[in-house]
């Protein structure tokens, strides 16, 4: 497993990295213990980067992590977490909270959770309207001098909120949505993220499996988030598996699977970009291991991008309600 380095001042990681949030929401259920073997396997394998959130299955997902990797050397892996959203009892989300008390009660609970006493990467999972994202890396920043924290992330934001986090701590790495169908930061983020020597961790690189060619129309159950997902939505789910199925003739022609073409896409973007994959069984594991096998040539990226140009796919990708609260989404400023 080669590493990259996320941006100037983040840490080495494993050219792909291990989001573990559908073993515990948004997905539907899963089991504990593949989900447990899993992690090992992807530890076994060199991947050394796994990323999480408090909020997913509201402490459960740190739990699992914690457990897996009481048997495993600390040394060996680095842990991302995002903090801020707040739920209730139903799964629901009641909005983000980023101030600078909260930063840190929320730091102490995922600690202890995890089992470990220290995060290699800790990030707002979204931008908090009513705190200055100053006043929220000023507070990450404090918990670096404890000890705490080893470095900080940022999450679905835009230029401006990155310049003017950085501007108070060096930022390691920018997490956020990037795929074939989802280019969006090309336009501007991706940019100022290299000029300050900021890495990016890409998630969704299957767009939430619908690109995979593992998809099909009856697979999203009740408690399967994509069931409300405009992209999974009809008229717009037809042309989607379209994109999947023209996916899946380069793949061939390629001769990988589709999973592997788009994981190995988003990987060639650059050597500052380390791909999430979600896999929650070893199975799924063992197909995105396989995007490493994967060289793509210029004239394979280049028929790539031409079929996949931003904007092909149908429907956004969250609900018009969430975009509408996403940092990322807003236009920036001139500069």
């Amino acid at each position: 497993m080669d590493t990259r380095k996320l941006g100037s001042t983040g840490p080495n990681v494993s050219q792909i990295g291990l989001g573990a949030m559908g073993m515990s929401d948004f997905y539907g259920p899963a089991d504990r213990s593949e989900s447990i073997a899993t992690i090992h396997a992807a530890l076994d394998a060199g991947i050394t980067l796994i990323d999480t959130g408090d909020f997913y299955g509201m402490g459960h997902n740190e739990m699992l992590i914690g457990e897996a990797l009481k048997s495993r050397s600390r040394d060996n892996v680095q842990i991302s977490v995002k903090f801020g959203a707040l739920r209730d009892r139903n799964y629901g989300f009641l909005g983000y909270d980023s101030r600078p008390a909260a930063v840190k009660n929320f730091a102490a609970y995922s600690l202890q959770r995890l089992g470990v006493d220290h995060i290699d990467i800790y990030r707002p999972a979204r931008l908090d309207p009513n705190v200055p994202i100053e006043d929220t890396v000023g507070a990450i920043a404090d918990m670096i001098k404890a000890g705490w924290i080893r470095h900080i992330g940022l999450s679905e934001v835009g230029s401006d909120t990155i310049r003017r986090a950085h501007a108070v701590h060096p930022i390691a790495d920018l997490q956020i949505e990037y795929s074939l169908i989802s280019r969006g930061i090309e336009d501007d983020i991706l940019k100022t993220c290299r000029e300050l020597g900021i890495g990016i961790t890409a998630y969704g690189v299957l767009a939430r499996g619908l690109i995979s060619g593992h998809w099909s129309k009856d697979r999203s159950g009740a408690k399967d988030f994509r069931a409300l997902s405009p992209r999974f939505q009809a008229g717009n789910i037809d042309a989607n598996l379209a994109l999947a199925d023209r996916l899946r003739g380069i793949a061939e022609e390629i001769g990988a699977s589709p999973a592997q073409v788009a994981i190995a896409w988003v990987a060639a973007q650059g050597n500052d970009i380390v791909p999430l994959v979600g896999a929650r069984r070893r199975e799924r594991l063992t197909e995105a291991l396989g995007a490493l096998d994967v060289r793509l040539t210029e004239a394979q990226l280049a028929a790539l991008a031409e079929a996949f140009p931003p904007g092909v796919a149908a429907g956004g990708r969250y609900s018009e309600e969430q975009l509408r609260h996403m940092d990322s989404e807003k236009p920036a400023t001139a500069s």
